[in-house]
């Protein structure tokens, strides 16, 4: 979709980044930044800051950054046309209607063709083919109501069941690939990619079906089967059930394993729970869970495994600044096996009685070690006094820290003094890895994209800095005229494209706000050219800094053999104009 520059100019300057990003991240104002955690890595201090007078954002820990549309883009995981959509109607504008099918088209055309396969999977089930699926349903307890709420559906034992339906309303084999209904034989023909599965529809927050995950009826393997990703669906970035359960009055989201638990718990009243599709917790769909509640319970099943992935996710999700608890199922393996043992009520007690993830911790230490020894009270002490040295809560760390010591039996000085060290060696590791990276300024310069990697990191420098000069300058325009400075002086090509799209800007009159470049670029250059326009401009005169990098860019251009007499003569002409003025 070719929209208008005139309309990108009009929604940015009637949109302002904060009201954007406050809406997904909690900020608080430091001058002209705001600054907040991150909502695109983990970490519990702030490293990502948005600035209010150049309408960008950027993070010092991951390295992401750009304008308020790939801001969207990348929180919300649109397209570039999918994003202006989403902004123009917050802002009551109307996108202008191009011609051709784009990016925009076939993600509309996907959503289509996925609501058409939940329809038809669903009423499968109240055919002959779905008997099984319905006898499935029965013996799990899930209700017609229930299936209903959530579109549940069943995938016939059929080669080409779906595929058949779907290309008799009109959609072609190669949207059905590429949508993960379908996937190609040997032979060249289609066959279903779901056969012989209940089916559960993954709904995005926004009410539209981005893919499927289906849970075999046979011996089929795998037990669950989820969509591959599309250009809709992402499996790390999803959770199922979060467009029910973000409706929630709670304030909290339950996480369990599986999807069968997250409708068993929905049909007991429990409203709030939501599971990662078969997958480990991801940072993403963590970062997810807090845009719609501040407290995370961990519900996973109690067995071994469960108990591994419950670790991993207090990990995970203690970093977005959630209140992590962890609910322990006692009687059952499972939410959805505990709630059919003693019912609902019992369940929702003991979600009242989740305790902290600190104290979780602790106590399977304390599980695991035998403290009437001598040897099983050092060994609990040594690891209780780690898993301290993770929290970064002062006060927790001594309630939790008397609580061991009274355990153990020990005074809370000498747990005080372990968990004291081992933050100290931690501090001094960190500080190492962070004054090995400072010493490497050559790293220091690259983009973080390896796709940008600058060649020669000496001109590049050079040429960032003409970039900020007419960004922050447009009297500079003149003097990169003037030295006849051409594109393909620039060894960085990403840096000649940016070059190139200013001088196109300014011969028609027009001056480039950061904004309308960064929303023209993927994710990786609008964070990197968003990282060397937060730089300041050491020197004061911009025209004769420009005249400045522009000697140090023909300079590097001699030692690597380019034309030389003619980048001499320019260099000339550049020096002898320092000396005129």
């Amino acid at each position: 979709m070719l929209i208008p520059d005139s309309f990108i100019e009009e929604l940015l300057s009637r949109t302002d980044i904060t009201d954007v990003v406050s809406s997904y991240v909690k900020l608080k104002r430091r001058g002209n930044h705001d600054i907040g955690l991150c909502p695109f890595h983990s970490e519990k201090t702030p490293s990502f800051s948005v600035t209010r007078d150049k309408q960008v954002y950027y993070c010092f820990g991951c390295g992401r950054g750009g304008g308020v549309v790939n801001f969207v883009m990348d929180i919300e995981n649109l397209s570039f046309p999918e994003a202006v959509e989403l902004l123009a109607r917050r802002a009551g504008m109307t996108v202008p209607e191009s011609d051709g099918q784009d990016t925009a088209e076939k993600r509309r055309r996907m959503l289509e063709i996925n609501r058409a396969a939940a329809k038809f999977f669903h009423d499968e089930l109240s055919s002959r083919r779905g008997a099984s699926a319905m006898e499935y349903m029965k013996k799990r307890g899930i209700t017609q109501r229930l299936a209903r709420t959530f579109g549940l559906g069943a995938a016939p034992d059929s080669w080409d069941a779906l595929c058949v339906a779907m290309k008799s309303r009109g959609y072609t084999e190669p949207e059905l690939v590429d949508s993960g209904l379908a996937r190609r034989g040997k032979n060249g023909g289609i066959y279903d990619y779901f056969r012989d599965r209940l089916m559960f529809p993954v709904i995005d927050v926004r009410g539209g079906v981005i893919g499927f995950s289906g849970r075999a009826l046979s011996d089929n393997e795998p037990k669950y089967l989820n969509s591959p990703d599309t250009q809709v669906f992402s499996k790390s970035r999803t959770l199922f059930a979060l467009n029910l359960a973000k409706k929630t009055k709670r304030g909290m989201l339950l996480l369990t394993e599986g999807n069968i638990d997250v409708v068993a718990l929905h049909g007991a009243g429990v409203d709030c729970a939501v599971a990662s599709l078969g997958t480990s917790l991801t940072g993403e769909q963590a970062r997810l869970m807090t845009r719609y509640a501040d407290k995370a319970v961990i519900c996973y099943d109690s067995d071994a495994a469960g108990v591994k992935a419950t670790e991993r996710a207090i990990g995970i999700l203690e970093k977005t600044g959630l209140d992590v608890r962890v609910l322990r199922l006692t009687g059952a393996k499972d939410p959805d096996e505990y709630i059919q043992k003693f019912g609902a009520d019992s369940f929702l007690n003991l979600l009242d009685q989740s305790e902290n993830h600190i104290e979780y911790r602790l106590r399977g230490i304390l599980s695991e070690v035998n403290i009437d020894t001598n040897e099983g009270r050092v060994s609990y002490l040594m690891r209780a006094a780690q898993a301290l040295s993770e929290v970064p809560s002062a006060p927790e760390r001594e309630v939790f820290g008397r609580s061991v010591a009274e355990r153990a039996g020990v005074s809370y000085d000498a747990i005080e003094s372990e968990v004291r060290k081992l933050r100290a060696a931690r501090a001094r590791k960190e500080k190492t890895v962070q004054r090995r990276e400072e010493e490497r300024p050559k790293k220091a310069v690259q983009p973080e994209d390896r796709a940008l990697r600058y060649e020669n990191e000496y001109s590049a420098v050079a040429e960032e800095g003409v970039i900020r000069c007419l960004f922050s300058d447009p009297e500079t325009f003149a003097t990169v005229r003037e030295a006849g400075l051409e594109c393909g002086e620039f060894t960085s090509p990403f840096l000649g494209r940016i070059y190139q799209r200013l001088l196109e800007r300014d011969a028609q009159g027009e001056r480039a706000p950061p904004t309308a470049i960064l929303s023209e670029l993927g994710s990786g250059e609008a964070a990197h050219l968003t990282k060397l326009l937060r730089q300041p401009e050491t020197k004061g005169d911009a025209t004769r800094a420009v005249g400045d990098y522009i000697e140090r860019i023909r300079e590097e251009k001699l030692k690597s053999g380019g034309d030389i007499t003619e980048t001499i003569l320019a260099i000339q002409r550049i020096k002898q104009r320092k000396v005129m003025g």
